[in-house]
């Protein structure tokens, strides 16, 4: 059967058209550097169609040696807004970051400064950067979080309004949760194996006595344990508290010699969940110091 001469010409037009048309550009995609940006950026998002991935999944509780694969630099490459917490913890990328979109998120927080010693400077940041240990910056930090997004997405503007209430309150729900937990503690005083949690301290009006940043290759000299073990007795500490990608070497010597427990907690900035992380190391600590 013979094609009318209408339709032949529709079908070849349409063919034409689908030839020829333009490939579908890739969707806009939002980068975010570790969890806790990652989570907080993921969260403001919802209900939208953008899309955040996160750029250092690996277990890590620093990243002042961290190097970026291809790949990671592909998607810092290819992303509209890069997402970093900031506090120099991302100094490492200033390079790949020097011509993108980047949102720092630890605007406004009032930093506190690393305790490491002088020897070690040239490995470390000028502040602890990990600010979002403390409920109360991780909100700021989601402010921040929220304005970028606003400025960059304004179509969204209610949408991340609303998420932003939500986060904000399942922050504070973290934030009472510690302080009442902490609240009657027997012990505030806290040794612990990595230099990062004393905004976690501050949140919750614990008292780092010493901050021991033990690395592979570099760890707790015999000096150091001595004094570390005097500590200890003075103050009569129940236990001492290890990082959980860290080392225990000196933690398990100070344990020897006090009978001191040893309890782990999280930098909260790897694995699935930022909020799992910290509601586990107030218990943690609750459990630890009574």
């Amino acid at each position: 059967m013979k094609m009318k001469p209408m339709l032949l010409a529709v079908l070849l037009l349409a063919a034409m058209l689908t030839g020829c048309a333009a490939p579908k550009q890739a969707a806009e995609h939002i980068t975010a550097t570790t969890l806790p940006v990652y989570q907080f950026t993921s969260i403001l998002c919802e209900g939208t169609s953008i899309t955040v991935n996160r750029l250092v999944s690996e277990s890590v509780s620093c990243l002042h040696d961290y190097s970026l694969s291809v790949s990671q630099v592909k998607a810092v490459e290819s992303a509209k807004i890069v997402i970093t917490s900031g506090a120099g913890l991302e100094d490492f990328m200033s390079d790949i970051l020097a011509n993108k979109n980047v949102v720092d998120a630890s605007e406004g927080i009032a930093l506190l400064g690393a305790s490491h010693d002088e020897k070690d400077a040239d490995h470390h940041h000028e502040h602890d950067p990990h600010i979002w240990l403390s409920p109360a910056n991780a909100m700021v930090m989601a402010d921040n979080i929220c304005k970028a997004l606003k400025e960059n997405y304004p179509e969204h503007a209610d949408v991340f309004e609303a998420n932003l209430k939500k986060l904000h309150q399942k922050l504070q729900e973290l934030l009472d949760y510690g302080k009442q937990t902490l609240a009657e503690l027997k012990c505030r005083d806290m040794i612990t194996f990595h230099d990062g949690f004393h905004y976690f301290a501050q949140a919750f009006d614990l008292n780092i006595l010493a901050a021991v940043e033990e690395e592979s290759g570099s760890e707790a000299s015999s000096q150091e344990l001595i004094k570390l073990i005097d500590l200890v007795k003075t103050h009569n500490l129940p236990a001492v508290f290890i990082e959980e990608n860290g080392s225990s070497a000196a933690a398990k010597v100070i344990s020897s010699e006090t009978g001191a427990a040893i309890h782990t907690l999280s930098m909260a900035m790897s694995g699935d969940d930022y909020f799992a992380a910290m509601y586990k190391n107030i218990d943690t600590v609750r459990e630890a110091l009574g």
